[in-house]
């Protein structure tokens, strides 16, 4: 007998990843924050994780497979955007910067979606900035953790209800 079922944790899931994306929106007003592009860049992997994680819930055979795995890419490649945004941020001040004469596809994605949507994806700070801190953790730091753990969660999930 189950206890819990996978719709469950993928909809458990999905609640997490669109509540971290909201807190992220909600803070960044409320601490008068200026996020950067990788900042604006992890928000957006939130949204998207939130997205999937619903899809993967739907029951849908082809959809459901399709969303797990986009869940598990996409939450894999948000630990090492918040792994390299922490590691900048770790760094003596002054010695390296994100900042680059030719903007890489990430800064240019999120530059056009800050075009159209500036209250969600302005970035106008920079990313060697720890900003916020929170018990001695900055939000880079903090977003690589729930990254961690919803890819964790999510693995789990996939190898317990395989079947399913």
């Amino acid at each position: 007998m189950r206890i819990i079922s996978t719709r469950a944790v993928w909809l458990l899931l999905a609640a997490v990843t669109a509540t971290v994306a909201m807190a992220s929106i909600v803070l960044t007003p409320l601490f008068d924050l200026d996020p950067c592009y990788l900042c604006i860049f992890q928000r957006l992997l939130f949204l998207l994780l939130a997205l999937f994680a619903a899809l993967a819930a739907s029951g849908i055979p082809w959809l459901t497979l399709t969303a797990r795995l986009l869940f598990l890419v996409v939450s894999a490649s948000g630990i090492v955007v918040a792994t390299y945004q922490s590691w900048l941020q770790w760094q003596p001040a002054d010695t390296v910067s994100c900042v680059s004469t030719q903007p890489n596809v990430i800064e240019q994605l999120i530059e056009w979606l800050g075009e159209r949507l500036p209250s969600l994806f302005l970035a106008s700070g920079f990313c060697e900035d720890r900003g916020l801190v929170i018990f001695e953790l900055s939000l880079a730091n903090l977003a690589g953790l729930v990254f961690a753990g919803v890819l964790a969660v999510a693995l789990w999930t996939v190898w317990k209800f395989r079947a399913t």
